[in-house]
């Protein structure tokens, strides 16, 4: 059995092919249409929200959401520093300035302490906070409990990416409800696909209507083109998705398909002293991806040493995202820093979690990880 193993490839098949077939001799082959409006409304439903709006990116989303709640220049977005570039991307194409906060070292979401502390900086000198952008790290859930009141108190909405985490549940809520507004990716790596794009959902129908305004290149309703603000060409294709509805009726079988595998590895790496599963336990998780932890002192090697004999084998690993305090395109910026984001940069490894991943696949991965174990 050859060829490379991937850590998230897309998981498609003949559901999906007869759904984008069928739209595809529907005629509806430009950007709206019925699959659009259908897929946003079970989109709504699945996550508890009251509306949604299919846009072309989770990064899209993201602009949108801030750009709704009046983020721009002269404003300050407070972002993790453990997340994927997006996230604070979105914040600079407002114009608004991006600060960081660090994560928790269990799981990597924000450290609620280090958010309540860069809220209370940025309260003292005065500052605008347009909105607190929290991700949902590798499928589990920020701690909502204990996050949202502090920015409740801080009077600053919250946007919940959770590009990585539909499905997802906490407190068995879904993820992507807990903001203000919610952002989904269906990236070609995410737990579902629509090839590109992403959704914005929130219960504020005005916020939402001003999205959804934004991102159809703000035509106001005339019978001419007229145009009253700077808009987007952010809305979602119909093909694709199609191809998202069908992915949607089988986010629970492919959700538990990754959560088998996480179940493998945790067996596996059970027995191996100073190796832990990140957000080991949380039962919400959607299980997107699967990182270890490794404390090299405790098991003789480090992550990257694990990642460089997998990918000898040609078995894909990745380090978990490097801290956005720490990226060329960020330097100088202001952040709450404890070293937990750096550290799980230094020790984190990301290893293959597809729902694609079928046992033979799996038996590769393992056999592979055992061998590097062994000779140790």
């Amino acid at each position: 059995m050859s060829g490379r193993i991937h850590l998230s490839p897309p998981d498609v098949g003949p559901l999906e092919e007869s759904y984008v077939i069928q739209a595809l001799r529907s005629g509806w082959v430009a950007p709206l249409g019925p699959e659009v409006e259908a897929f946003e409304r079970e989109i709504a439903e699945r996550v508890g929200t009251a509306q949604a709006l299919a846009v072309n990116s989770g990064t899209s989303a993201l602009h949108l959401a801030l750009l709704s709640l009046g983020a721009g220049p002269g404003t300050v977005v407070v972002a993790p520093t453990m997340t994927f570039v997006a996230t604070a991307n979105a914040a600079v194409y407002t114009g608004a300035e991006p600060v960081f906060v660090d994560c928790d070292q269990a799981n990597g979401n924000m450290d609620v302490a280090a958010l309540e502390e860069m809220l209370q900086r940025l309260s003292r000198a005065g500052e605008t906070v347009a909105a607190v952008l929290v991700a949902d790290m590798f499928g589990s859930c920020a701690d909502y409990d204990e996050l949202l009141p502090v920015c409740a108190a801080a009077g600053v909405p919250v946007v919940e990416d959770a590009a990585q985490a539909l499905g997802a549940t906490y407190q068995g809520r879904p993820a992507a409800s807990f903001g203000r507004l919610g952002a989904l990716s269906f990236n070609g790596n995410k737990i579902i696909t629509t090839s590109g794009g992403g959704m914005l959902v929130s219960d504020d129908a005005a916020l939402l209507a001003r999205c959804r305004h934004l991102a159809t290149q703000a035509r106001e309703p005339a019978p001419h083109y007229e145009h009253a603000d700077i808009g987007y060409n952010y809305r979602l294709s119909n093909l694709l998705a199609a191809l998202g509805r069908a992915q949607l009726r089988r986010l629970d079988g492919m959700m538990r398909r990754r959560r088998l595998i996480r179940e493998r590895y945790a067996k596996l790496f059970s027995t191996v002293p100073g190796v832990r599963l990140l957000a080991d336990g949380d039962e919400g998780s959607n299980c997107w991806l699967t990182s270890i932890v490794v404390d090299p002192e405790r098991s003789g090697w480090r992550a990257a040493e694990l990642g460089t004999h997998l990918d000898a084998q040609d078995i894909e690993t990745r380090p978990v995202w490097k801290p956005m305090h720490l990226q060329p395109v960020f330097a100088g910026r202001r952040a709450v820093v404890t070293g937990a984001a750096e550290n799980l940069f230094a020790q984190g490894l990301t290893l293959p979690s597809g729902s694609v991943l079928d046992d033979r696949r799996m038996g590769r991965v393992v056999g592979a990880i055992e061998e590097f174990l062994d000779r140790r």
